[in-house]
């Protein structure tokens, strides 16, 4: 259960509805599969996974939730290849080109009503909580789009959520740079080997590279020629590794072996007592860690609540 990617999402007016609220809400909008003529369809399932059915589950104060979603499987080259051919049946029988209204007619019934209701399905979960004593929503999710539908299907659940993506007042790749070039890193966050450096325009050079000090005179050669760097591996308090770019988006989480080890004396048989267990340790290291990642960016988390 611990997070591997985090969106973080900060409130603009403090959460204030109550876990039987939300519960409730959640439970208005269970998963349920896709019709045979719906491409895809999302829903809110157990925030536990297997062996549990609740969909609100409350660690550390904060609101633990899951949702899934199922989406239909359909090639655009099948859809090509049928369309085709049906464009062709239809104008030889008619001795004419198809008009547009027509090849968009027989698209549409192609994909309603043959390739739908046989059409293979992909299921995906996000996960993520809502933590109303930081004012933030945590999102476990590699992709912005599926962080977004994750808040979508929230926000049409509550009514409303006023959230924002936290944007710092300078550009973040500016003060990113500076942690290189005024050696201005937080004592909490250690510089890793991983970098990814762009110049400025849509065809500026972009330079990738692992295995790197980022100290190096070679990586100030391209610092002295304005390149800027706008993805970096982190270590943060003895406890996780992660990329940070300039969205501020956090990838490849990686919590330490002392992390996972605190809870080894819990019954492993007891399988719902541990996912209690790892989430509340894993949502108290990760707002330890979203305080001092804003931190590196002159934000807090109660920053952006309106006054």
């Amino acid at each position: 259960m611990f997070y591997k990617n985090l969106f973080i999402f900060a409130f603009t007016k403090p959460f204030q509805s109550t876990e039987e609220e939300v519960r409730e809400a959640l439970n208005e909008h269970l998963f349920a599969p896709c019709g045979a003529a719906e491409l895809s369809r999302t829903g809110w399932t157990s925030a536990l996974g297997k062996g549990s059915e609740a969909t609100l589950h409350i660690a550390n104060n904060c609101m633990f939730l899951s949702s899934r979603k199922e989406e239909k499987i359909l090639p655009s080259s099948v859809v090509k290849e049928r369309l085709d051919l049906k464009i062709l049946e239809l104008e030889k029988e008619h001795s004419r080109k198809a008009t547009k209204k027509e090849r968009e007619q027989l698209k549409e019934d192609i994909i309603l009503l043959e390739l739908l209701p046989q059409a293979f399905t992909k299921t995906s979960f996000t996960e993520g909580y809502i933590c109303p004593d930081k004012n933030i929503i945590v999102i476990n999710s590699s992709s912005r789009g599926k962080a977004e539908d994750f808040l979508a299907l929230l926000r049409k659940c509550l009514g409303t959520l006023p959230v924002i993506t936290p944007s710092p007042d300078r550009a973040p790749d500016e003060i990113m740079t500076e942690w290189l070039t005024d050696k201005t890193l937080a004592p909490s966050f250690t510089m890793g080997e991983e970098g990814e450096f762009r110049a400025l325009g849509d065809d500026g050079a972009i330079i990738r590279c692992k295995n790197q000090n980022l100290f190096s005179d070679e990586i100030k050669t391209h610092l002295d020629s304005e390149k800027y760097l706008v993805k970096v591996a982190l270590e943060w308090d003895e406890t996780l590794s992660c990329i940070v770019s300039e969205e501020l988006e956090i990838k490849r989480l990686k919590f330490f072996d002392v992390i996972h080890e605190q809870n080894d004396d819990i019954d492993s048989d007891d399988v719902l007592a541990r996912i209690d267990a790892d989430l509340t340790l894993m949502s108290g290291e990760i707002n330890r860690f979203v305080d001092d990642f804003l931190g590196l960016f002159n934000l807090t988390c109660d920053g952006f609540i309106e006054k």
